[in-house]
């Protein structure tokens, strides 16, 4: 468990150091999840330059983009070090398309966030079995769900704690950090597309538009996919 003063020392420390206190702390049972976003390649970047014992892992949820294969393939290649990809149950995305169609989640939000639930919670809660710390690349500008989030929480679903540890940044923050330690991005980002989701559910947003409009673009919704909803 985090001491009081631990959880402080996080919360006031520098990206870089705070990585290296959860990875002295937990080793390998820190994970951290990537969707390969601007966010996530930093910390990646700074989890494999420092050859700290974190896990990373990405979700191929069999909807992606063709770009989120190239920049994977370019992160193993960089850093020489492989990013784990884990998959949906091929009975359960088998079940789904052949009862509700391969495309049903346009028809009502229960079927998306069924969708979603199979393709990336499901995938989500295996590769975190076992591990006692999870960190993400969740800012707080990013959605109104994500405004109270806190730097590091326990998770009590998932019996671990929770570690956002760019919750403060902003997305010129990470957009200076990306230019100074040229970080490879998806190539999408210079197209528009801000917050990357499955191909089918993410499109391009307007100049002035959240980040998040266009995740799941045709629905009014709390803009999230239940991997961050708790």
């Amino acid at each position: 468990m985090l001491s009081t003063p631990e959880i402080d020392l996080l919360e006031n420390s520098t990206l870089e150091n705070a990585l290296k206190i959860i990875a002295e702390k937990f080793g390998d049972s820190a994970l951290f999840s990537s969707s390969l976003g601007q966010e996530d390649q930093v910390i990646t970047d700074v989890i494999f330059k420092n050859n700290l014992p974190i896990k990373v892992f990405t979700l191929d949820t069999g909807r992606l983009f063709y770009e989120h294969y190239e920049l994977l393939s370019g992160n193993n290649s960089k850093y020489k070090i492989k990013t784990e990809v884990y998959f949906p149950d091929s009975k359960d995305v088998e079940k789904y398309v052949n009862e509700k169609g391969i495309n049903a989640f346009y028809h009502s939000v229960e079927n998306r966030k069924e969708c979603c639930f199979i393709r990336k919670v499901k995938p989500l809660n295996r590769a975190l079995e076992g591990a006692k710390i999870w960190i993400t690349g969740l800012r707080s500008e990013q959605s109104e769900n994500r405004e109270n989030m806190k730097m590091i929480e326990f998770d009590e679903e998932r019996q671990l704690y929770k570690f956002n540890p760019l919750i403060n940044w902003s997305y010129e923050d990470v957009l200076k950090y990306i230019e100074l330690h040229k970080i490879q991005e998806l190539t999408l980002h210079n197209k528009g597309f801000i917050s990357v989701g499955c191909a089918p559910c993410t499109r391009a947003i307007e100049p002035g538009e959240n980040p998040r409009a266009g995740r799941w673009f045709w629905e009014t919704s709390q803009k999230e996919c239940g991997l961050h909803s708790h």
